[in-house]
């Protein structure tokens, strides 16, 4: 069973199957969002990612990011990332041709940022989502 069912721009349906959320800024007792504290966000979610699915490649999708005040504290301007952070495994055919579709598919772990805790579909998966080169990022495994 799958959470939700995405239709790539390729064509490419793909499977979420499993799905870890958290804040973004959860934890976060002192100072402000700023570019360090979100780039460290960043290279720690896609670590998480790949420790906790190293059976798959891992592919971080770049979040946006919005400057709601122009003032400069210590460290930079203010820097917001979206509120929740997102590993997603998803599933689809054989990226291979070649393979027997039934004995194989493919898998591929994403790491992104969201501004709702709403399982991503197809109604609404973010474009990135979306634009994802699964045949070049996915790898087939065998059942």
């Amino acid at each position: 069973m799958s959470l939700s069912c995405i239709t790539l721009s390729s064509g490419r349906s793909i499977e979420l199957t499993q799905l870890r959320m958290s804040t973004t800024y959860g934890g976060m007792l002192e100072g402000y969002p700023c570019r360090l504290i979100n780039d460290r966000m960043v290279s720690g979610l896609l670590r998480r990612a790949e420790k906790a699915f190293s059976f798959a490649p891992v592919h971080p999708i770049p979040p946006s990011r919005a400057y709601p005040d122009q003032t400069a504290g210590a460290f930079g301007p203010v820097e917001v990332l979206p509120s929740v952070a997102c590993i997603g495994v998803f599933g689809s055919a054989a990226v291979d041709p070649e393979l027997d579709a039934v004995l194989h598919r493919s898998t591929l772990v994403v790491a992104w940022f969201q501004a709702t805790p709403d399982v991503p579909s197809d109604e609404n998966a973010d474009p990135a989502l979306r634009a994802i080169a699964w045949d070049e990022l996915a790898k087939d495994y065998e059942l």
